[in-house]
């Protein structure tokens, strides 16, 4: 807090015990600074050709003076802020240092919050820091040390690189087993197709492309494969019965169907336990309108 006498910050080191025995809180003790410590407008005054404003000086002179702020009252007495806690002049101890190349440095995070990308955050703080050194003395110098965009874009890596894999092993095998051209450019479209509709409905639903849902995406993959071999062969083996194309599709999706939804459902199963952790919990809820 800023004194107008001197340029100065209080510091205010509470007693917890005293604040248990009178069953106050530190935000009871911050409300009452806050509400006592004011520089309040009263409005104007004219003097000859001059209009001054004029403010209600509301906060203690002296920032020892806080002390004997009241806070509340307890069976007819007061409580001062004395009692409970006590401001000096002064700030927080130190409790760590920061250091870089041997020297003494400063060091800031910068957090995201809510549905904020994180790959737009460092892309953003990126783009500024040219323009944040160039009003910094020369001596200054800023330097990035650390980059949490590096995990979410070896992640997005990953799940590109595993779906083309997977779609060119799985386009292959049906080439060579089937010996189908159309069943091969079939398998090979089907694969980024499906995950680029994933893509879309995670966007309709408001989530964003991090760590947990490209795990969902790189799981999917390997289950997408099993699913589009086996009912590709089982199509096939419609068509090789002289059934028409059209029916041949519609009976062999349908006969695959049922048995592949069973098979979804078991690997979901396996995650259901997760949602009964804690942890699981608070991460779920901590999520936040847009940071």
């Amino acid at each position: 807090m800023a004194v107008r006498r001197r340029a100065t910050a209080g510091q205010i080191d509470l007693d917890p015990i005293a604040l248990r025995a009178r069953g106050l809180s530190g935000n009871d003790v911050t409300n009452a600074i806050a509400a006592q410590n004011l520089i309040l407008p009263a409005g104007v005054q004219k003097i000859g050709d001059l209009e001054y404003f004029v403010a209600v000086n509301a906060n203690p002179k002296e920032i020892e003076d806080l002390n004997n702020v009241p806070v509340t009252m307890r069976n007819g007495s007061v409580i001062f802020v004395r009692d409970v806690a006590h401001v000096r002049d002064g700030y927080p101890p130190q409790t760590n240092i920061a250091r870089r190349d041997g020297r003494r440095a400063v060091l800031m995070s910068v957090l995201k919050t809510g549905n904020a990308s994180t790959l737009d955050i460092i892309r953003s703080i990126k783009e500024r820091l040219p323009q944040m050194l160039e009003s910094l003395p020369p001596s200054f110098k800023i330097d990035a040390i650390g980059d949490q965009s590096i995990f979410v874009r070896g992640a997005i890596a990953g799940v590109v690189r595993e779906a083309v894999i997977a779609g060119a092993l799985t386009a292959l095998m049906i080439l060579l087993f089937l010996g189908s051209w159309r069943s091969t450019v079939i398998i090979a479209i089907s694969i980024p197709l499906s995950i680029l509709v994933s893509i879309i409905c995670l966007s309709a639903l408001g989530e964003t492309i991090n760590i947990m849902t490209l795990g969902g995406l790189a799981l999917a993959v390997g289950i997408l494969v099993d699913d589009a071999t086996v009912t590709i062969e089982n199509i096939n083996w419609h068509l090789e019965r002289g059934e028409e194309v059209e029916g041949a599709i519609l009976n062999g999706a349908h006969e695959i169907a049922l048995p592949a939804l069973v098979s979804t459902l078991a690997i979901c199963i396996v995650f259901v336990p997760m949602f009964m952790l804690a942890g699981l919990h608070a991460f779920c809820s901590c999520r936040s309108p847009r940071q």
